[in-house]
């Protein structure tokens, strides 16, 4: 691919990252948004519909996934990347979000500090800055 596609492909891809952050709160139900910004210490968690909130959490990180999995081609245009990378990103979601509703279920009792940052890794691309600067040293190392 062109080195000037692979920069306005890449640019496109991290900008719809940028969209989903900007309209999450119209495309997607997460009453934790407003919980973990100032009530988390002094207030309890009330209504949450679990399913409600798992469905829109894997409908939020498919999205998020397939972005990076589009950016991962782009930028290494590799099979094997693609699938390590998807196979990757499905099994830590399926940890994350059993581990993420378990804690939840328990209303936070053994804290917050760990049920926010696993719902920063559903909700935010962020294995995506462990799997670039990781298959760029695999490009590298290959030569």
């Amino acid at each position: 691919m062109n080195k000037y596609l692979k920069i306005i492909f890449t640019t496109i891809l991290f900008l719809a990252f940028f969209f989903i952050r900007a309209f999450d709160t119209q495309l997607f139900y997460d009453p934790l948004i407003d919980y973990f910004k100032n009530d988390y210490l002094y207030k309890y968690i009330y209504n949450i519909d679990i399913w409600r909130l798992t469905v829109n959490m894997f409908f939020r990180y498919s999205i998020n996934s397939l972005i990076s999995l589009g950016i991962i081609w782009v930028l290494f245009e590799r099979k094997d990347y693609l699938k390590f990378s998807g196979f990757f990103l499905m099994l830590a979601f399926i940890i994350l979000i059993v581990v993420f509703v378990t804690l939840l279920k328990d209303d936070f009792e053994s804290g917050y500090l760990l049920p926010f940052y696993i719902r920063r890794f559903i909700i935010h691309p962020i294995f995506l800055l462990l799997l670039l600067p990781a298959f760029y040293y695999q490009k590298l190392s290959n030569r």
